[in-house]
């Protein structure tokens, strides 16, 4: 197919360069003029007739200096510091070459005045300059008349590197309403001074004052480099004025040269936790998974998938990923082969329940290290279903750790709920007969069993945040249980970056309890994401608590007092003692609860709470 004839851009070009053939007669005429004030009369002919005589050839050079430093092909709607750059050093060699060349021409050996290169340099830049950059000026100024009854006032937090290359999309953006009215920055150095004209007005002190008298709708946080405890107590003053908050993601976009108003992310809950992300020693996790089979059961759901990603970033040998939901499956599945295309992956179907399904996936697979994640856990739902709970999580671990043990996988990583501590819910309890069954199979089989334990993580299905943001988008009422209701909270990424590293850890009947940091109240959580949200608690969005459901507890404890406790090389890992069990009485009992789960037992609470005593419940 032939290539379509540009015929806007050959227009385009063809318009620049008569202009610059226009600003060569005219830069050459005008810089003599100046020399003698422009009184034309007085002008010697010998200087003139070498100018006319070489205009030619100054235009032709001009245009062909132009050229290699594409001042033909560049978007000048988009120009920047290297745009600037060539136009004035083109232009510099344009008139040096101009030079050169009436001095090869002079009349009567008396060269043009020295200081007529100077003038005639200066002139054309502004000239070129003028061509160059009147369109972005112009459409800069048609974009902010056409955006005039609807634009968005900007106050951009952060002076720097990231704060300036917002500014600078947001003002040449011809599809964004924002404008920058204000630049609030810490550094006292900066105040008075003026980035791209807008002014930095002062320090956080400043940011109340600056929201009403420039009636700022948004706010944009552009310090990408500073910890979590600057971005919370900023973040914390910003909520206050009822702005819509944004911030860039990282300090990584700044160098990788990402930093664009596309890179600009609504601010998330997180950002309130008020501490910096939890850090891991990754190469004692890459020593750990890398080369080894790696299995994880529930590998579709939220710590499942990411424990897949963090494991296949790690160059396992094949890693297996088995689950009972198809869609979840798929999704990570493609995921991973997109992300990984070398990677040894299989991805299954099956439940854990399935004891012959199960045997024979470990029979035919032989994995080094499993990772127990599947499991049902929400909390409300086991209550109205508890012998599913019992049938899935309880007997589901069972099976698993049972071929686990008979097919030699040297490590099985259960992953275990700050819920299994004095639960007060049949999915807590049944996580905590799974600590128990791991502890027991630890003391009998080569295979080393541990479990890692935490609290709520962020983001995760079925978990608080997604709800609050759904009943936001909806128009509320966002739903407490109760107003001094607490959680512990980690990202997903932490929680499994930390599972990993305590499975490196693990000599074999360990439980692992992660530090969760400082509880949080649910109810601030929400007040907090409804600000952020640009709306007024109770005023836009509403709070209502409706009481605490079937199971809940106002607060979770993450270590059981006979348990203990034993520190790690990574301060965020702890180890609880185990408990000594009758494991003759445990395992009679466990037959027992299995047989009344199988057969649909009205109430199954009481057996569960002969095998955990410290689990209560209502009637």
């Amino acid at each position: 197919m032939k290539k379509l004839f540009n015929y806007k851009l050959f227009y385009r070009r063809f318009c620049l360069i008569i202009y610059d053939v226009a600003s060569v007669l005219v830069a050459s005429f005008l810089a003599i003029a100046m020399r003698y004030e422009f009184n034309l009369n007085i002008i010697p002919s010998h200087f003139i007739q070498p100018i006319i005589r070489f205009l030619p050839f100054s235009i032709i050079l001009t245009i062909g200096v132009f050229y290699l430093f594409k001042m033909y092909n560049s978007l000048w709607a988009f120009a920047g510091e290297t745009e600037l750059q060539n136009l004035v050093v083109s232009c510099i060699i344009s008139s040096a070459l101009n030079a050169g060349g009436l001095y090869i021409v002079r009349v009567e050996e008396i060269p043009v005045p020295k200081s007529y290169p100077f003038m005639y340099g200066f002139i054309l830049i502004a000239l070129i300059f003028t061509s160059r950059f009147s369109y972005r000026f112009l459409r800069s100024k048609k974009h902010k008349y056409q955006n005039k009854n609807n634009k968005t006032n900007v106050m951009i937090i952060g002076a720097g590197d990231a704060g300036n290359s917002i500014i600078k999309e947001l003002v040449t953006s011809n599809f964004s309403t924002m404008t920058v009215a204000c630049i609030i920055d810490d550094d006292q150095n900066k105040w008075g001074n003026y980035i791209q004209g807008i002014k930095v007005e002062g320090g956080r002190d400043k940011i109340m004052e600056c929201v009403d008298t420039h009636s700022i709708d948004e706010i944009i946080v552009a310090i990408p480099s500073a910890s979590r405890q600057t971005i919370r107590e900023l973040l914390e003053i910003c909520k206050e004025t009822e702005c819509k908050l944004r911030s860039l993601p990282g300090i990584y976009q700044l160098v990788n040269g990402e930093v664009s108003v596309s890179k600009l992310k609504d601010v998330d809950v997180e950002d309130l936790l008020g501490r910096d992300p939890i850090q891991v020693d990754v190469d004692s996790i890459l020593g750990y998974v890398s080369g080894k089979c790696v299995l994880v059961t529930g590998g579709g759901g939220s710590i499942g998938s990411e424990l897949c990603r963090q494991i296949a970033s790690h160059k396992p040998s094949q890693l297996i990923i088995v689950d009972i939901y198809e869609n979840s499956s798929y999704e990570i599945q493609q995921e991973l082969l997109r992300k990984y295309p070398d990677l040894n992956l299989v991805v299954l179907i099956a439940s854990v329940r399935n004891t012959n399904r199960i045997n024979n996936i470990f029979e035919t697979f032989r994995p080094d290290i499993v990772y127990h994640a599947a499991a049902h856990k929400h909390v409300p739902l086991m209550e109205t279903s508890p012998n599913e709970a019992v049938k899935n999580n309880i007997f589901g671990t069972w099976k698993t750790a049972q071929a686990a043990a008979y097919y030699g996988v040297r490590k099985f990583v259960m992953i275990s709920t700050d819920k299994a501590v004095n639960p007060t819910n049949i999915m807590g309890a049944s996580k905590r007969i799974c600590e128990m069954i791991v502890q027991t199979f630890n003391r009998h089989y080569d295979t080393e069993f541990v479990a890692v334990r935490f609290g709520n993580v962020l983001g995760s299905n079925g978990s608080v945040i997604p709800l609050f943001r759904k009943q936001i988008a909806a128009g509320g009422p966002v739903t407490v249980t109760h107003p001094d209701i607490i959680r512990y909270f980690m990202t997903i990424p932490e929680a499994v970056s930390l599972v990993l590293q305590a499975g490196a850890y693990a000599k074999g009947g360990e439980i692992f309890v992660l530090d969760m940091g400082e509880p949080v109240k649910i109810l601030d959580l929400a007040r907090n994401l409804i600000r952020l949200s640009g709306y007024k608690v109770d005023e836009d969005i509403k709070i209502e608590f409706t009481g605490l459901r079937p199971g809940e507890k106002l607060y979770e404890e993450l270590l059981m007092d006979e348990e203990g406790l034993q520190d790690t090389a990574n301060k965020m890992i702890h180890i609880g003692k185990p408990i000594e069990i009758d494991e003759m009485k445990f395992f009679a009992q466990l037959k027992n609860l299995k047989e009344e789960a199988k057969n649909e037992c009205a109430d199954i609470r009481p057996l569960i709470k002969e095998i955990v005593p410290t689990y209560t419940y209502k009637s």
